[in-house]
């Protein structure tokens, strides 16, 4: 059995990914320390004998090289990733951001490791500029949040490139959705208050996204970490599928067999050129490289959120299994 790492495990698709990977891999699972000793969502695998939680902070390089001990991947997606805080706080993500990747970089080249898959984010592209985007779209982050994940990504490929080591691969997964999701991303937003009344206070609604369901997320990234010849790699995962977060309401409305209105506020939307319009991804190298395609539509993706939050959804079983 080998031995894998996984830097924000307690978070929303780190834990996900960790639950995945230990059914065949030793865990090692990096989570932030915090004084009661939570391990944020990784607890509902706290029984695993496959898994070791190692708690601290990645910015402290020591810390790092401590979590990747004997392993042979490193997943990293450890990250300040709230696009309002890092209009707050532009230094503290920014810095974060580079500093903790700079550390999973120099750590995993002094242990040995085979290959970091750096988990990137759509962000970094901006409104689209062509549709679909691909791998070669240009670069260009509307917020701070996005400019660090450029920085990371840039950093691991010029890392390859002049010093060698663990190979790099990038991934950028469009929205994924699904089980344990923060409430202050979108779907579970709508699904909150959807259960609760008929209204929905929302920001933007005619922006448009590629929403991938967690399971097919995490599943692209285990293959990340595991198929040939991919040192130097940048993958979108995504479905080819673009949803506008109004079409989401309307969906979310018929599952729960209710009208729901929606109120646009002004407090809930980005400014003007921070908002990204259009996201929607080219999956095609995903398949070419990986063999990954997105299996969960959408509706029996939001079915699942609801049954999670509340009740409702079809009131038959969902048929999507990976």
């Amino acid at each position: 059995m080998n031995k894998v790492c996984v830097t924000g495990a307690g978070g929303f698709i780190g834990s996900h990914l960790a639950g995945l990977l230990l059914s065949g891999h030793a865990v090692s699972a990096f989570v932030r320390y915090i004084s009661t000793g939570s391990i944020g969502q990784l607890a509902e695998h706290r029984d695993s004998a496959n898994l070791t939680v190692i708690r601290g902070d990645l910015r402290d390089g020591d810390a790092f090289r401590q979590a990747v001990e004997g392993c042979d991947t490193l997943f990293h997606l450890a990250a300040h990733i709230s696009i309002p805080y890092s209009k707050i706080h532009p230094r503290e993500v920014f810095e974060a951001n580079t500093q903790m990747t700079m550390n999973a970089l120099s750590a995993a080249q002094s242990e040995g490791v085979g290959r970091v898959v750096l988990i990137s984010t759509s962000e970094v592209y901006g409104s689209a500029q062509t549709i679909p985007i691909t791998e070669a779209h240009p670069l260009h982050p509307q917020s701070i949040y996005a400019a660090s994940k450029v920085a990371c990504d840039q950093l691991g490929l010029a890392w390859s490139r002049q010093i060698g080591g663990p190979e790099i691969v990038i991934l950028r997964p469009f929205n994924t959705y699904g089980p344990r999701q923060s409430l202050r991303a979108v779907i579970p937003t709508i699904i909150r208050q959807a259960l609760a009344g008929d209204e929905i206070h929302l920001g933007a609604t005619s922006t448009t996204r590629d929403f991938v369901y967690v399971e097919d997320t995490v599943r692209a990234i285990q293959l990340a970490g595991e198929a040939p010849d991919l040192d130097g790699a940048v993958i979108h995962i995504g479905t080819g599928i673009e949803t506008s977060v109004s079409e989401v309401v309307e969906l979310v409305g018929e599952i729960l067999n209710k009208k729901l209105t929606v109120i646009s506020e002004q407090q809930r939307t980005r400014g003007e050129k921070e908002e990204v319009e259009r996201l929607v991804a080219d999956p095609k190298r995903a398949k070419e490289l990986l063999g990954w395609e997105a299996k969960a539509d959408l509706r029996i993706g939001l079915e699942r959120m609801v049954r999670e939050l509340g009740v409702g959804g079809s009131g038959g079983k969902v048929s999507y299994q990976v």
